[in-house]
């Protein structure tokens, strides 16, 4: 007689990648409510208020994470206001407020909810929304050298198992957004640290970036080379 099915396990016997991928059990102890969306913050277990000294202006997390582009403060997004040109990858037409699109390929931030693409981590909802519960099961799914860091390796593996049938669109988009932001944000040792990937999600990161760049009067792409872990958790603190 087989025993009784356990209601809560996240393993199954017969499907060996929920014992390869797994979720976190223990959200609940360290995060109030890990599995609810939250709107203005970006939290995970080290930062249960989000990012401190960020403040958040009524935008949702995913508005958040383009905010830091709009350098004119008028709630649009040209190429050329962004460093390197990154929101560009996003699918511009689904920000238009009309049918037509624009010659200027403008992103409205008001709007970025409907950028979001599949085969993505989860972390946003289709609101803009950020659920903590997502973010940290990158980790406990993918990061096998370190546990708060992804190697370039795993980060493939995690872009490959985000997957979904028929979306290459969503397939290509996933694997852009995070080669970009493992160039930017990896440590001197190749790993991307969680809390790199987390300041992302709400644009803190971009925000530090740009103070560090602007105090040393370097460019980007040296930056981030040159910073180490300690000194990017550190000075993450004052953004």
């Amino acid at each position: 007689m087989a025993s009784p099915a356990d209601p809560l396990s996240t393993v199954a016997r017969r499907a060996p990648l929920t014992a390869e991928r797994k979720v976190r059990t223990d959200l609940d102890d360290v995060i109030p409510k890990p599995y609810v969306a939250r709107a203005l913050a970006a939290v995970d277990a080290e930062h249960k208020n989000g990012s401190p000294g960020h403040q958040h202006h009524d935008l949702s997390v995913l508005q958040q994470h383009v905010a830091f582009f709009d350098r004119d403060g008028d709630g649009i997004i040209y190429p050329w206001e962004t460093y390197s040109g990154s929101c560009s990858f996003y699918c511009f037409y689904g920000f238009l407020r009309g049918w037509l699109p624009s010659p200027f390929f403008p992103i409205y931030i008001h709007n970025i909810h409907k950028a979001k693409h599949g085969s993505d981590s989860g972390t946003y909802d289709t609101e803009g929304r950020y659920t903590p519960a997502n973010f940290e099961n990158i980790f406990s799914k993918y990061a096998r050298t370190k546990s708060d860091a992804l190697t370039f390796t795993e980060l493939w593996q995690m872009t490959e198992g985000n997957r979904v049938a028929m979306d290459p669109f969503g397939w290509i988009s996933s694997k852009l957004e995070w080669i970009i932001l493992y160039i930017l944000a990896r440590d001197r040792q190749g790993f991307l640290p969680k809390e790199a990937i987390r300041a992302s999600m709400d644009g803190s990161l971009f925000e530090y970036l740009s103070k560090q760049e602007s105090h040393l009067n370097i460019d980007l792409p040296t930056l981030t080379i040159v910073l180490d872990t300690d000194m990017r958790n550190t000075l993450l603190i004052d953004v």
